[in-house]
């Protein structure tokens, strides 16, 4: 099987979270064309749950892989490039998907004592499957006992995977501020209540948080990524929506973090005479990899594999396979991929020589597991 070839017909078609039907539908064909004996298929919304029989099973070992891609124009120039206009798989998650169609496969033809569940699951770029999939009644009935995940990163070289045990990724929430006050025009300023400077009024506040709220023993981001306002130059903004990001290594900074950002949002509402909403959207829980399988796993991949094994720090970025680590024991890894350009850049470029490394140390991984006594 040729799953680079896999890879690149899968970033032509990325698909935005829960509209992955393109990709469903490509995933699906390439699972009923492998043998059904121990194959049982179940889809969920543009999900998909692959269940493999094990030949004496004792318990099931889960695999996940993200499905969705981001609204972000490729700029790769690749021969098979993006087909969707303003969609991308800039966050690796092709590589994801061929990576766990190459496992798979294997197993599908060299089956192990222990049931293996693969979960192709949508909408982790938002607004967030992995919560919403561990409630469905087939994830009741096939629950693994442990599960793992990869996530590609373009920083490390091909052939090494970097891990740590606890806490991996941050807690993070999406920010949605909508602000409305009076519109007019631009010679009579004072007639109006302009959210346009409220809004820029509102961004260097909010950066006052971390520097100010936050323990400096802790860590926090909030991040503003995009401001919307106004139509056109003489015209005074009657609305603005601010767009953002907040990422904390606890739950407690987390919760602290939102009540600022609610206080200072009502001192721009009495400050400008203005309306404000806040949307904090999806959250998603930190990446806690479990100690003792993250220990387990380090010193197989080490001792087992031609893999090399890097012992990181923790990241702020955010993962919504950590609602699955808080029900379910397992861990995530970053996969060096060796791009000149990082993640959600529309250039990123995994070198691809990754995907066949990949599949090989992790079947080695998950045999070595499913038969083990």
């Amino acid at each position: 099987m040729n799953f680079v070839q896999i890879r690149r017909d899968l970033h032509r078609i990325p698909e935005l979270g829960f509209q992955e039907f393109k990709t469903q539908e490509y995933l699906l064909s390439y699972l009923q064309s492998l043998p059904q004996e121990r194959l049982q298929i179940k889809t969920w919304k543009t999900g998909i749950f692959a269940r493999i029989i094990g030949k004496n099973p004792r318990k099931t070992i889960g695999y996940r892989t993200d499905m969705d891609g981001l609204p972000i124009v490729e700029g790769t120039n690749l021969p098979f490039s993006s087909e969707h206009p303003e969609q991308m798989h800039a966050c690796g998650h092709d590589v994801h998907m061929s990576i766990a169609l190459g496992v798979l496969t294997h197993f599908v033809f060299h089956p192990v004592d222990d049931h293996l569940l693969f979960l192709f699951q949508p909408a982790e770029e938002g607004p967030g499957g992995a919560e919403p999939m561990l409630q469905t009644d087939i994830m009741r009935e096939w629950k693994p006992d442990m599960i793992l995940a990869l996530h590609i990163a373009p920083e490390y070289p091909v052939g090494s995977i970097a891990i740590k045990e606890g806490l991996l990724f941050a807690n993070t929430s999406e920010l949605f501020i909508d602000l409305k006050g009076k519109g007019g025009h631009a010679a009579y300023p004072h007639l109006t209540n302009d959210m346009v400077v409220a809004a820029c009024s509102l961004v260097i506040q909010l950066q006052t948080i971390v520097a100010r709220n936050v323990n400096p023993l802790d860590s926090a981001v909030v991040t503003i990524g995009k401001i919307n306002g106004g139509t056109v130059q003489n015209i005074i903004a009657e609305t603005a929506r601010i767009e953002g990001t907040i990422r904390t290594l606890s739950v407690e900074s987390m919760n602290e973090v939102k009540k600022r950002v609610e206080a200072l949002v009502k001192g721009i509402e009495i400050g400008f005479e203005c309306e404000a909403r806040i949307d904090f959207g999806s959250m998603y829980r930190q990446v806690f990899n479990e100690a003792a399988l993250t220990r387990e796993f380090m010193e197989y991949v080490r001792s087992h594999t031609d893999m090399n094994v890097i012992e990181c720090e923790k990241a702020m970025t955010g993962e919504d396979f950590g609602y699955m680590l808080e029900e379910i024991p397992g861990f995530m890894f970053w996969l060096g991929v060796d791009s000149k350009f990082g993640l959600h850049h529309a250039k990123l470029c995994p070198n691809e020589g990754a995907i066949d490394k990949a599949i090989s140390f992790i079947s080695k991984y998950i045999e070595f597991k499913g038969n083990q006594s």
